[in-house]
């Protein structure tokens, strides 16, 4: 509430991960809330009460309705939902009470004149980690995929729900490797040398798991993994006699057997050695088989930051004791941000995007400037509505690593601030790489930067594809200059563009096309080192001026390397490109 308060003038928001949805009440509505309100995210983790005891949550039917239902009374209309499948002690009943929990809150949290409350809600996939009392439990992939179809129906039936299923091969592969031995570090290895490391990228996923199970098969330890699959031990059918283990002690086992497959391995007890026994967390594992018992039995154990010692052994003469320390008094909510609107000055500056910069995409420029005004404590203006943003804009987004001597960006202040001062700030707050060439004051009711572009000026590095490395002879000035006044006497070239909306048009680069020219050595010498730096690499460095109107009627540099292309019945390569002036018309300009 603090921080909430010392920024509530700074249009900064806050927002929190994944939290107790017992423990939400006004003041955290508050800390979330106002003008750009971030999504909320609450973790009831199964979808009955029975399920919610076994898994000790410490959260009953009434605290969750009660968090839901203060969250839709401060202003949510959408909240986030975690449930998991495949706990311990887990009937379709539970699998099933999920979709109903989210009926039963749409239902109780139903408002008259309010947009009903709908929810994002993701089902993950348990999977066991080691020094819990689950480290016995694991379900296999057709179950899995089996409780998944069961809520897949059943959700089709309520209104105002996405649902995320978590991907059972992904499931799969954190099992196995979460609870593998010392064996599993060269599949680690070989799963990043085939290209896995973007496993939680969905679009990735195909490419990810056929590298793990390519590498798991090249370890020879593919039988491993098919027990992962098959539900290794299976605490639901009972804790004494559990299936086979990927971390019991196998070491007269083969390494790749397909008898291993087809014929379960004989089932060891609880006490058999597992591959993390040896570490010491603090907590005896003669504990976790007790409160495993528990869990199974739906015994809730008290949270030990605020009730009594569970004996878990992890307070001692090691470690410590537990000690709680009350919280300190939450300070008067302040209230939300108000944007100021008022505009006062209006200010154009001249700024440049060079070395490093150039790989800053223009959103993330958008940012730099926003962050940048903020470290300066320059008084910059705001747009109303629901989500106010600072009034900064960028003449014309120019290409991810596209250089820059030439673009221009207008802010509009509240207060009047002198030109010298306010660029001195400006670059005190930004990178080196970005420049700042001048600033003027511009009338606050002039034109934009943005409305008023016609013109760019580019310079580009141009090189000449050949057939085979023997052909590549230097081209001489004469022949570029031959190919320059082809494309300059051409009154039609067409180039087929794809519109948003889909439709096919062909376009006449002639129409967006003003000056095209060879850059001599002599030239050369003034140039910006960005466009330098690819002198020797390049056999020309061209200078065009092309349209740049924010209508959508851009010459693009590309666009003139496929015009030189269709003049010289060859192709070319565009090394760099630098954008050195942007013009504006006049028109409208106090």
């Amino acid at each position: 509430m603090e921080i909430k308060n010392r920024l509530k003038d700074e249009n900064i928001s806050l927002s929190l991960p994944s939290q107790r949805v017992d423990r939400f009440d006004e003041n955290i509505a508050n800390i979330l809330g106002g003008n750009r309100q971030g999504s909320l995210t609450f973790a009831p983790e199964a979808g009955t009460q029975r399920m919610r005891d076994i898994i000790n949550k410490g959260l009953t039917n009434e605290e969750l309705l009660r968090g839901v239902k203060t969250a839709h009374e401060q202003g949510w209309d959408k909240v986030k939902l975690y449930f998991m499948i495949g706990l311990p002690g887990e009937t379709d009943i539970d699998v099933l009470g999920i979709a109903e929990t989210i009926r039963w809150l749409q239902q109780e949290c139903s408002t008259p004149g309010r947009r009903k409350l709908s929810f994002n809600v993701t089902i993950s996939n348990f999977t066991p980690k080691p020094h819990t009392p689950f480290q016995w439990h694991s379900v296999s992939t057709s179950e899995f995929e089996r409780k998944q179809k069961l809520l897949r129906q059943e959700f089709r039936t309520i209104r105002g729900l996405k649902a995320n299923f978590t991907d059972v091969r992904l499931s799969a592969m954190e099992d196995f490797v979460g609870r593998g031995d010392r064996r599993l570090s060269v599949v680690i290895r070989r799963a990043w040398e085939l290209g896995a490391g973007m496993d939680a990228w969905w679009e990735s996923l195909d490419r990810a798991f056929a590298a793990w199970t390519q590498a798991i098969a090249e370890s020879g330890l593919t039988w491993k993994y098919r027990q992962v699959e098959s539900g290794e031990w299976n605490l639901i059918e009972g804790t004494s006699q559990p299936n086979s283990s990927l971390n019991s002690n196998s070491a007269n086992q083969p390494e790749n057997s397909s008898a291993l497959i087809e014929k379960p391995i004989p089932h060891p007890s609880l006490d058999a050695p597992l591959s993390w026994d040896h570490i010491d967390t603090g907590i005896d594992k003669q504990w976790l088989k007790a409160d495993l018992q528990r869990a199974l039995e739906a015994a809730v154990v008290p949270d030990c930051s605020f009730e009594g010692c569970s004996h878990c052994g992890v307070c001692g003469a090691d470690f410590g004791h537990n000690v709680v320390i009350q919280p300190l008094p939450i300070p008067q909510f302040e209230g939300h941000f108000k944007p100021n609107q008022e505009r006062v000055q209006r200010l154009r500056v001249w700024f440049g995007k060079q070395g490093d910069m150039t790989l800053v995409s223009h959103l993330d420029m958008v940012r730099l400037f926003d962050r940048a005004v903020r470290r300066a404590a320059l008084p910059i203006a705001f747009t109303g509505g629901f989500h106010p943003s600072p009034r900064i804009s960028i003449a014309n987004a120019l290409s991810l690593g596209a250089s820059s001597s030439g673009e221009i960006v207008d802010f509009e202040l509240t207060k009047t601030v002198d030109l010298a001062e306010f660029q001195e700030k400006l670059v005190a707050a930004l990178p080196a790489d970005v420049p700042i060439y001048r600033v003027e004051a511009i009338a606050p009711t002039a034109a934009s930067a943005t409305k008023l572009l016609e013109r760019a000026e580019y310079y580009i590095a141009v090189h000449a594809l050949t057939d085979s490395p023997s052909d590549a002879t230097p081209l001489l000035a004469a022949q570029w200059q031959d190919w320059i006044e082809m494309v300059k006497g051409a009154k039609e070239i067409y180039l087929e563009q794809t519109t948003k909306s889909g439709k096919v048009k062909q376009v006449n680069l002639c129409d967006r096309f003003f000056e095209l020219s060879l850059v001599g050595d002599a030239e050369c010498q003034n140039l910006p080192s960005d466009i330098l730096h690819y002198q020797a690499e390049s056999q020309a460095i061209l200078r065009y001026v092309g349209s740049c109107r924010n209508d959508g009627s851009l010459l693009r540099p590309e666009q003139i390397v496929f015009m030189l292309e269709q003049m010289a019945q060859r192709q070319f390569q565009l090394l760099h490109t630098h954008r050195s002036q942007l013009f504006l018309s006049s028109v409208g300009v106090e």
